[in-house]
């Protein structure tokens, strides 16, 4: 009797298991899948510009009049790094690849080969709103370089500033960013 009762136990079990199986194999058919979906969170970075333009030693620049295709996905502003006081603002672009703007008053060429992944300076030079930028070449991110001196949008770019657009996108979409950027109008170095 007893060896019938543990038969029925581990029958029961079995049941149990397949109607548990079955009810998870339902729910996971029912559920939406997000795996179709981007993953990018979009963010917004007005804020953060306004508090950083204010405090930055160099003029800040963002883009102005990219399409809503354009995702902001990240900001920071440290004041003080290893690379001096750095902007990053970056971006997921139409194709969703990524670009950043990057900006700092450190030493131009290590900062360059950290933010590009080290992508070596090329000989040529893109002419974007009269301006030039180095175009720089990598395994892994290609970028545009300002050069010395010069800031987006015209005028002094601030003492040993450094401003750059680098990512994995081609250097048609580094030069729709470039061609975006203007100054922060709130910064502290606009405000002479």
């Amino acid at each position: 009797m007893a060896t019938k009762r543990g038969l029925k136990t581990v029958r029961d079990m079995v049941l149990s298991m397949a109607v548990i199986g079955a009810g998870a194999g339902l729910l996971y058919l029912t559920l939406p899948n997000n795996e179709q979906q981007d993953p990018v969170r979009e963010i917004g970075y007005q804020t953060e510009l306004a508090t950083a333009g204010r405090a930055a030693p160099y003029p800040l620049v963002a883009p102005d009049g990219l399409s809503d295709k354009w995702r902001a996905t990240s900001v920071t502003y440290r004041a003080q790094s290893d690379h001096g006081a750095v902007w990053h603002l970056g971006f997921m672009d139409p194709g969703n690849q990524y670009v950043a703007i990057e900006q700092s008053d450190g030493d131009r060429g290590k900062f360059i080969r950290k933010v590009t992944h080290r992508a070596e300076e090329t000989e040529r030079v893109e002419r974007v709103n009269g301006q030039e930028w180095v175009r720089y070449e990598g395994p892994k991110y290609n970028a545009l370089v300002l050069k010395d001196g010069e800031a987006p949008g015209g005028g002094d770019g601030g003492e040993g500033s450094t401003t750059l657009i680098t990512g994995t996108a081609s250097h048609e979409r580094l030069k729709e960013m470039a061609a975006a950027l203007q100054p922060y109008a709130d910064s502290t170095a606009n405000r002479g």
